[in-house]
Formats: structure tokens, C-alpha cells, sequence
């Protein structure tokens, strides 16, 4: 492989390939800036070579044949990309989650109405609201089982209290 000049020509074996430089074509891939979000998250591309923001889906640029860009080079962008990435990847997870369990009521449903029944009190059952104690103001979804124990609650130590001293007569 012979490299004549870096802003002349290519020469590989014996095939002469024209320098990358931008030829307009790019232009018609241009890419508007996205409102709300940044360019790399809505799919956007850079063409270092070209110098501009294109909406293309292959590995390289169509005007110029340079590798494009499809990750920020600053390390604060970067970070907002990935943290961008995470939630979305979450929340088509919850909504892939919630499309099963539309379907799992649907297959209830048409097998047996007794099936669709049980499968529908379970589901509320998991979404039991949470409601908050009235001496610590924790939130619990079991609230009565909570204010018998809670330490915040005059009448719990009143009943220790009654059970220390009747040890302490025994002993």
C-alpha cells in the first residue's frame, strides 16, 4: 500500500480511490436538532468530515464515505446519553411487563370466566395502596398489623410495662 499524499489521493494496489471530502450529498440527510432530547439519543449521526448532524442509518457517511459518530465525545454528554438510554430501556421493560399481563387476562378469559375472576383479584391484590401510621407516619400496606407493634404508640409500652411488672412480682 503507497500513500502519496494525505490530502491528494489513496493509492491501493494500483486502485486510485479520490480523497474523502464532503461531495453535498449530505445535505439532503440533514438532521434538525431535536427538541427535549439530544441528537445521539433521537438516532442522529456526525460526520466529522462533512460537518454536520445527518439522519442516516448506516456506519458511513453516504457523501463522503467517513466513519460517522453515534456517541458524544464530551464525557458530560456521554453520561446524559447513557442515563437517557437506562430509563428508556426501563420503561419499555414496564410496558412490556404490562403488555403480558393484558394477555395473560385475555387467555384467562377466554378459557374459563371463573380463571379471568381469580387472575383479576390477584392483580389487585399486588396494587394494595399504602397507608400511613398514625403514631410514625411510615407508610405500610398492613397498617393494623404495624400500630400493634409501633414504637411510637403510648398503648404498646403501657402493656410492656404491665408485663415487666408482673415478672418482677413472680420472680
Amino acid at each position: 500500500m503507497h500513500i502519496l499524499s494525505i490530502h491528494a489521493y489513496i493509492v491501493v494496489n494500483s486502485i486510485t480511490i479520490t480523497k474523502m471530502t464532503c461531495k453535498g450529498i449530505c445535505v439532503r440527510y440533514k438532521a434538525q436538532k431535536p427538541v427535549g432530547t439530544g441528537r445521539y439519543a433521537s438516532g442522529q449521526r456526525r460526520c466529522q468530515i462533512c460537518e454536520i448532524f445527518i439522519k442516516w442509518e448506516g456506519l458511513w457517511c453516504p457523501c463522503c464515505g467517513y466513519r460517522l459518530r453515534t456517541k458524544p465525545r464530551n464525557l458530560k454528554y456521554k453520561a446524559k446519553l447513557r442515563a437517557r438510554v437506562e430509563a428508556d430501556s426501563i420503561e419499555a421493560q414496564a410496558i412490556a411487563d404490562n403488555q403480558k399481563e393484558v394477555e395473560t387476562i385475555v387467555v384467562a378469559s377466554k378459557t374459563k370466566s371463573k380463571a379471568k375472576a381469580k387472575t383479576v383479584k390477584a392483580k389487585k391484590s399486588k396494587a394494595k395502596a399504602k397507608t400511613s401510621c398514625t403514631y410514625c407516619e411510615k407508610l405500610f400496606v398492613f397498617i393494623d398489623k404495624h400500630e400493634k407493634k409501633c414504637t411510637k404508640n403510648p398503648n404498646v409500652e403501657v402493656l410492656e410495662s404491665s408485663e415487666n411488672e408482673s415478672i418482677s412480682i413472680k420472680a
